[in-house]
């Protein structure tokens, strides 16, 4: 009976928070601002048929920044392109095709075909908050930036398992150590990574189910200092877009271990 209680307590609060980000969404009236940063700024997600549902939530919080970015792009694989419903397509969105590298595609091809521009990750299952963007490009100077992040804690100067490290930061902090999570949005200036970033046939071997333990990798290899900004980034997931989700995969460590175990393998500790 507790359980149950407690289910739906869960369901409950969700649904509040649900409707509240919702609201908050429609209430946007404000005209952007420029980012003032001295390279093109681009927004990026990806998405598949069983997340479509929750797409015009979550493009309509990106779209609705204070800050304007100069492209918000949704990559998608070349076959899932014809089951996108119309009603997405004139959102404002920029809608590209690439070949399906899973959650890669909201960055690898974005590297590719803007090498100089600051690119900013997004998720297509959760809210955005209206400054979500211009806070993340008020610290792009750091060049690696995150609203959620971990920390990696050391043992005997190599990684504990992902379950040992310090999860979700309750406050900012800017370390070689802090490892973003892509789920709260990460900006990244030009230059950031190591050559082999967009490389589909090692990624897609090393670390097929955790672009965020190989996108921390690459850019680690180049000597960045990534800052986590903000406090706890709350997680708001929209309805009906959680049937399947990576994130439930790596979150007890398994598929983050298993690569964070192969680049320390391929590439040693860039720690």
């Amino acid at each position: 009976m507790a359980g149950l209680i407690g289910g739906a307590w869960r369901r409950w609060k969700h649904a509040r928070r649900v409707a509240h980000a919702q609201a908050e969404i429609a209430a946007r009236d404000f005209s952007p601002a420029p980012h003032g940063l001295d390279a093109p700024l681009i927004v990026n997600l990806t998405s598949y048929p069983p997340r479509f549902g929750a797409l015009p939530h979550v493009l309509a919080s990106l779209i609705r920044q204070s800050v304007r970015p100069d492209r918000v792009i949704l990559w998608l694989a070349e076959e899932d392109e014809a089951r996108l419903p119309d009603a997405l397509r004139g959102m404002g969105v920029e809608i590209r095709l690439c070949t399906d590298v899973r959650s890669y595609k909201k960055i690898v091809p974005a590297l590719r075909a803007f090498p100089g521009s600051y690119i900013v990750t997004a998720d297509d299952d959760v809210y955005y908050g209206p400054d979500w963007l211009a806070q993340l490009v008020a610290h792009a100077a750091a060049g690696v930036v995150s609203h959620r992040a971990h920390r990696v804690t050391l043992d005997a100067g190599r990684p504990r398992p992902y379950a040992a490290w310090d999860r979700n930061l309750a406050a900012p902090l800017v370390d070689k150590l802090i490892f973003p999570t892509g789920v709260g949005g990460v900006l990244y200036a030009p230059g950031v990574f190591h050559p082999d970033v967009t490389d589909a046939e090692l990624f897609q071997h090393l670390a097929p189910s955790a672009d965020d333990v190989w996108l921390y990798w690459m850019h680690r290899l180049k000597g960045s200092r990534p800052a986590k900004i903000g406090g706890r980034f709350r997680i708001v997931e929209w309805p009906d877009s959680q049937t399947e989700n990576l994130r439930s995969a790596n979150l007890g460590g398994d598929g983050n271990d298993r690569a964070v175990s192969a680049l320390l393998d391929r590439y040693g500790w860039p720690g």
